[in-house]
């Protein structure tokens, strides 16, 4: 194997890149990755397929020698500083042509800056977002590229073969210019948060609302997947519930602490969404929901002294304020969360419709919503709506002006409203399910209240306002 020529590199060997490189393998490739743990090279070698073209080394330059040309090198490294490090190891051993990819959670301002570094030396680099968590990537993860278009047609054929296929169609696509690529995938990880805090709240309001055990959540949830909620979050929602304690017999889900971690993906979404000016409040609260969730002995602390001192205390064990009608709540339940589910995904495909034309990216959207469909956390049935929708119209700045989609949460909508009036009487938080109405009546109401906020900015701040009656800007010396 010394003097073979291997077609792809990894550089980086954790689960992710091993996991990648040996799908790689699996559809014929001759596969290299460098690492410079021996241990995990080993691993790698060891985990290979039978009968696959595999190495492992603990020399970047080894491996660089060792690919054919044009070089096609992965970088599957912690984001940030650590992507530039391994890129100027890499340059002094690469040559015109060649393809660097990153295929991290970065952040897209770094992925523009990098490709901007790397072009006029002519090596081709692209950012690519990887979905599918560890057994996405060794079996068919979802991929979304962008930036250099020629990196992307040599890449082509080994992505489009390692993808995840949904009727046949690889789960992977151009997204667009520049730092596309990785601007979709966190727009992608955004709308994750939302589905799982929406799921989380539905789950608070049956579970601790209205006394449903985890055998009961478990068989809801499995039902629920088999109809229009059909989804991977929603399946392995359901696989949860099953899962036992080996260490104390109770339900594992019982036994785990109410503290979420994050990657910071979602707070990028968040905060980028604020500088652009585009509304996503289901995202926006489930990001403040985690940040919540960090607090635990300020939460059980200030719990005490709202049951002490409020007339609707959080519920004790064995109060269920929810279980007048248990049927009639899970019905509920279920249509609450298809339509803010719906409206998550709405305002994520809204983001990334304005940064097509504000930060000139030319996100083909439905090249977004099909490469979703199989392999990445958020496929669920219902992008197929979506990816029809954008065929009809591939530029809609708004999911809800087609007339299926508004259909489908107009048809729901009103148990969103039930839900979210009984997790605000009975006192459960349920930020994301309340942010999802809010957003659709705002989105949905052609004259909002907020004549009256331009009103007093004008009093105050002299900064003027629009009339109904003719155009132009405004000032009135309020009295």
């Amino acid at each position: 194997m010394d003097n073979l020529q291997f077609d792809f590199g990894m550089v980086g060997l954790g689960v992710m890149g091993r996991n990648l490189l040996l799908n790689v393998a699996d559809h014929g490739f001759r596969a290299i990755g460098f690492d410079k743990d021996p241990q995990k090279t080993t691993d790698f070698e060891q985990s290979a397929t039978p009968g696959t073209i595999v190495k492992g080394v603990n020399s970047l330059e080894e491996m660089v020698n060792s690919l054919s040309v044009p070089r096609r090198i992965m970088i599957l490294v912690p984001a940030g500083k650590p992507v530039d490090d391994v890129i100027e190891s890499l340059l002094p051993l690469v040559s015109q042509g060649d393809i660097i990819i990153d295929g991290g959670n970065t952040y897209y301002t770094d992925t523009l800056r990098r490709y901007q570094y790397l072009q006029p030396k002519g090596i081709h680099f692209i950012g690519i977002g990887v979905s599918g968590g560890e057994e996405g990537a060794r079996f068919g993860p979802s991929m979304m590229p962008g930036g250099d278009q020629t990196a992307w047609e040599h890449l082509k054929p080994v992505l489009q073969s390692i993808a995840a296929k949904v009727n046949g169609e690889p789960c992977v696509d151009y997204m667009g210019k520049g730092a596309a690529g990785h601007f979709v995938k966190m727009v992608h990880n955004g709308i994750e948060y939302a589905i799982m805090q929406l799921i989380c709240e539905v789950y608070d309001l049956l579970h601790r609302g209205a006394g449903f055990s985890n055998e009961e959540l478990h068989q809801l949830f499995s039902n629920w997947n088999e109809a229009e909620l059909k989804s991977y979050l929603i399946e392995i929602t359901a696989a949860i519930f099953k899962q036992q304690d080996p260490e104390t017999g109770n339900q594992l889900v019982d036994m785990i602490l109410d503290k979420a971690g994050s990657k910071g993906t979602g707070k990028w979404t968040s905060q980028i969404a604020m500088d652009m000016g585009v509304a996503i409040p289901t995202i926006d609260m489930a990001v403040t929901m985690r940040n919540l969730s960090a607090l635990k002995s300020e939460r059980v602390e200030a719990e005490k002294l709202r049951t002490a001192r409020t007339a609707n205390p959080s519920p004790a064990a064995g109060q269920y304020p929810l279980s007048t009608d248990r049927e009639s709540l899970a019905n509920d339940c279920r249509k609450a969360l298809f339509s803010a589910i719906i409206l998550s995904y709405v305002q994520g495909m809204a983001m990334l419709q304005t940064a097509s034309k504000d930060l000139d990216m030319d996100i083909p959207l439905h090249n977004a919503v099909k490469v979703w469909r199989g392999g990445c956390i958020i496929r669920s049935t219902l992008l197929e709506t979506f990816y029809t929708a954008y065929q009809l119209n591939p530029i809609t700045p708004n999911l809800l002006l087609d007339g299926t989609i508004a259909e489908l949460v107009s048809d729901n909508i009103g148990s969103l409203r039930t839900i979210s009036s009984l997790a605000a009487l009975n006192g459960f938080p349920a930020g994301c399910l309340m942010n999802a109405l809010t957003y659709y009546d705002a989105y949905t109401t052609g004259r909002l209240p907020l004549n009256l906020l331009q009103a007093q900015r004008d009093y105050f701040g002299a900064h003027t306002y629009e009339r109904t009656d003719r155009e132009g800007k405004f000032h009135t010396q309020w009295t």
